[in-house]
């Protein structure tokens, strides 16, 4: 069978979406039963794939940008390569695909909230989702809030949208336990500051995703300010495109903090770079109020770094008590939770030791197993 995927998201630097797709794709180079299939990434100009040694795959590209291309090129792609169904992995698909379609809805943030968003943006996402739902064959979704919320918002069939969690990457080189050099760093900076005691070394907190409002970074620098002003060694990294709505100066917030350069902001880094980041974070923190899964903290509990995430339902879901929640973006409440994850050492254990059987939860095999069965169910096959 001839499986078409919308794969522009692999499109530039890769975040997202577009890792979706490449975690699949990496995964069904590894499964005799994806081998017996050829994939055809559509695209709207070159791509970047990810190593597949085994895996058949080829790329169609042609010109065009945004829901034009969507509508009308990528259908075209469809039936010029003979595809026999189409897998759309990014909330919408053309209106009429010319073969089946399998559409992944990861959260429906625009609809849910829709004042995050600028008028024209958001009602061109609801329009495109809601018509894509109801044209596919199968939604596919990654937890089952995200289920409920399309649902609620779309009104379709439940039993037309399946929930396929996504799997956690360890990423090469980073430890699965401790996240740093130090197996143990708990105790060591628990220790320092003391009088006469050693000089403190980095503790260094992490955020990996795009930046928005509902991500409450913002809150996150305050309250990571107040505790640098109390604990010299601590460090914030934040990685993240600055999509901010309306759009938030995090460079002057950082300036307002006051605290000597601790806090770093990088746009995008390596996967490399962001492999060194998880290897050498003490704590992770993403203080998200709505998201359809929460990949990156999941990454950094893979990584053996504990997290400190907003408490919502989906975050509930998804990490269960490898996790430090923190009841609402306050930044006193964030400082405090910061702390505990930083220098307790019971509450480290806590969201460490419930990390392997959550983490036993989220596979990437599983998510490209169930992702091809609906491909191919889909097909009639």
């Amino acid at each position: 069978m001839r499986i078409a995927i919308d794969a522009r998201e692999l499109s530039g630097r890769a975040t997202g979406v577009g890792r979706y797709v490449a975690e699949l794709l990496r995964a069904w180079d590894t499964m005799p039963g994806a081998l017996t299939h050829e994939f055809v990434l559509c695209a709207a100009g070159s791509i970047t794939t990810p190593p597949t040694t085994r895996l058949r795959v080829t790329v169609a590209t042609a010109e065009g940008s945004g829901p034009w291309w969507e509508q009308r090129v990528l259908p075209r792609l469809v039936r010029q390569t003979g595809a026999d169904v189409l897998f759309a992995p990014a909330y919408s698909g053309p209106l009429f695909p010319g073969v089946p379609m399998v559409v992944t809805v990861h959260d429906v943030s625009f609809a849910a909230h829709p004042e995050w968003f600028a008028p024209k943006e958001g009602f061109r996402r609801r329009l495109t989702t809601r018509l894509a739902v109801r044209r596919a064959r199968r939604v596919l979704t990654v937890s089952g809030f995200s289920k409920r919320e399309i649902v609620r918002c779309f009104g379709i069939d439940p039993a037309k949208v399946d929930v396929v969690y996504s799997g956690a990457t360890p990423f090469p080189g980073v430890a699965a336990e401790g996240g740093s050099e130090d197996p143990q760093p708990t105790a060591t900076l628990a220790a320092q500051g003391a009088p006469g005691g050693p000089q403190p070394r980095t503790a260094r907190v992490l955020f990996v995703g795009s930046v928005f409002a509902r991500r409450h970074v913002p809150e996150l620098i305050e309250g990571f300010s107040r505790l640098a002003h109390r604990r010299p060694e601590v460090t914030l990294d934040i990685v993240g495109d600055n999509r901010s709505r309306p759009a938030v100066d995090l460079a002057a917030l950082v300036h307002a903090a006051n605290v000597d350069g601790r806090i770093r902001l990088r746009d995008y880094v390596s996967d490399a770079e962001l492999a060194a980041l998880y290897s050498g974070a003490t704590a992770f923190a993403f203080l998200s109020e709505y998201e359809g899964f929460g990949l990156t903290p999941l990454d950094a509990l893979a990584a053996g770094v504990p997290i400190v995430v907003l408490d919502t339902e989906v975050a509930r879901e998804i990490y269960g008590p490898a996790a430090i929640y923190v009841p609402s973006p306050d930044p006193a409440l964030v400082e405090a939770a910061l702390e505990a994850v930083i220098f307790d050492p019971a509450a480290r254990a806590s969201v460490l030791d419930a990390a392997p059987a959550v983490l036993e939860r989220y596979s990437w095999h599983e998510s490209a197993q169930r992702t091809l069965q609906a491909l191919l169910a889909a097909a009639g096959r």
